[in-house]
């Protein structure tokens, strides 16, 4: 796993989201890297797997959606589901 995360390049086909319009495996991506720390750091665990969503989500979402979207998590009015 750690080499797959070592030599990412950009985001891999997703057959979740198989139109042109990544809009949904943006989001997915950003909450699934949320989950994935919180549910480690819950455990204190290792949080290196939860990397791959993070870089899959800097990879295909807009800069400015990911800056919202990390204003709205320290506010406490993000509207996904962590």
């Amino acid at each position: 796993m750690e080499e797959k995360v070592n030599n990412y390049r950009t985001a891999p086909f997703d057959s979740r989201f198989p139109n042109t319009n990544q809009t949904r495996n943006c989001f997915q991506n950003y909450l699934d890297f949320h989950k994935c720390n919180k549910a480690l750091s819950s455990k204190d665990q290792d949080m290196a797997p939860c990397e791959w969503y993070q870089r899959v989500y800097k990879s295909v979402c807009p800069m400015s959606w990911v800056q919202k979207w990390d204003e709205q998590l320290e506010a406490g009015n993000f509207p996904g589901k962590i």
